[in-house]
């Protein structure tokens, strides 16, 4: 192996361990915008729904007055028949008092179904209401948790990238900004070992020639499929490790 690249090796666990801890601070951050846009949603749906109530009012107010004039003209037109000796203006009378009280029995039946709509909206406002208290009580304990864990993952991340910090001092610079380079495009393993002979990245067969070089460790040698650093370690180094290089079997030459 390349003399510079175990300390690579140990930057690229650090950051495997740091890309982990920020995915999950990511989705712990999610989870979080989750809960708030749910109570933020109930709360505009308790303040759309106080709205409707507000104009449904209002409207029920207008229509009480329009139906309280016209059953003033009501008692006014039936004062007025019995003073009335002549047919024709008694049944023109009779006739507008008809439709009068055509008139003001729309007018009951528009405000009856104002007031069971006004009814059916508030209990509809209670269940917002209800439901925008119980969520905010239920997510009182996990928002704290979520909190709690992304505390954690800062402190960890802070440990990690001292550790890293000093890491970097003791890098070749050369090979730790083509390093860096990679891991800025890939996000994951940039230094990979080859195991039967192919690319532990992309699983591209190598050549033998590719493998020689990477055995003998005199100089970088990338994948050409995906541009990772490829580097060879022998199996009693990797024996127990993650990214052992798999032993190929011999072939058996036939008799």
């Amino acid at each position: 192996m390349l003399k510079a690249l175990p300390i690579i090796l140990d930057i690229q666990e650090i950051d495997m361990q740091m890309i982990q801890l920020m995915r999950l601070k990511k989705e712990r951050q999610t989870d979080l915008a989750n809960i708030n846009t749910a109570k933020e949603s109930l709360h505009r749906q308790m303040e759309s729904k106080e709205a409707d109530i507000l104009t449904l009012k209002k409207n029920i107010e207008i229509m009480e007055s329009e139906l309280s004039d016209v059953k003033s003209k009501v008692k006014k037109l039936e004062a007025q028949q019995s003073s009335i000796k002549k047919v024709d203006e008694f049944n023109a009378l009779s006739h507008e008092m008809a439709q009068v009280e055509r008139d003001r029995i729309l007018r009951e039946q528009r405000l009856s179904d104002h007031i069971d709509k006004l009814a059916a909206e508030e209990d509809v406002l209670k269940a917002i209401n209800d439901n925008l208290k119980s969520t905010a009580q239920n997510s009182q304990v996990l928002e704290a948790e979520i909190q709690e864990s992304i505390e954690r993952i800062n402190s960890e991340g802070r440990i990690l990238k001292t550790q890293r910090d000093e890491l970097i001092e003791q890098a070749d610079p050369e090979l730790f900004r083509v390093y860096e380079r990679l891991l800025r495009n890939k996000k994951d393993r940039v230094v990979v070992p080859i195991e039967n002979r192919c690319c532990s990245g992309c699983h591209i067969m190598l050549t033998a020639q590719d493998e020689n070089l990477v055995r003998k460790g005199e100089r970088l040698v990338f994948c050409e499929h995906c541009s990772r650093i490829h580097y060879w370690q022998e199996s009693e180094v990797l024996e127990g490790s993650v990214v052992a290089t798999k032993p190929r079997r011999r072939r058996t030459s036939k008799v």
